[in-house]
């Protein structure tokens, strides 16, 4: 227990090494809700698109403008977020096994997921 506590010190933190949440928000898209910051990228669920085409996500949950500001929707905010689609990828595999033991039936199937990566530029 003593050396749990002496590994846990409060070490000051530079002011750059750590993302500043600022500007933050939460979306909902496909079903699921995601962490938008500002300028950073998003796996979402496949959207219609090519890379570089604008995408606005209207169903904002939360929406953080800084320290003091922050909107909470009912059951949406009405100021959209908006960014730009990077490129379509599609996810590792996942192996689906099913098995009845004493029957003799085996069957393996595979599948990839399709996502769209996200890059926030306005909130």
């Amino acid at each position: 227990m003593k050396k749990a506590a002496e590994n846990s010190k409060n070490i000051p933190l530079k002011e750059n090494s750590i993302i500043s949440l600022e500007r933050y928000a939460i979306i909902q898209t496909g079903g699921k809700q995601y962490f938008a910051v500002e300028g950073k990228t998003i796996a979402v669920e496949k959207l219609n698109g090519i890379a570089g085409e604008e995408v606005i996500f209207d169903e904002v949950l939360l929406k953080r403008k800084n320290s003091q500001q922050c909107e909470v929707g009912q059951p949406f905010v009405e100021t959209p977020v908006k960014g730009v689609i990077v490129k379509q990828v599609r996810g590792k595999k996942i192996v689906v096994f099913k098995f009845k033991r004493r029957k003799k039936q085996r069957t393996k199937k595979g599948h990839r997921q399709y996502y769209t990566i996200v890059r926030i530029n306005n909130i």
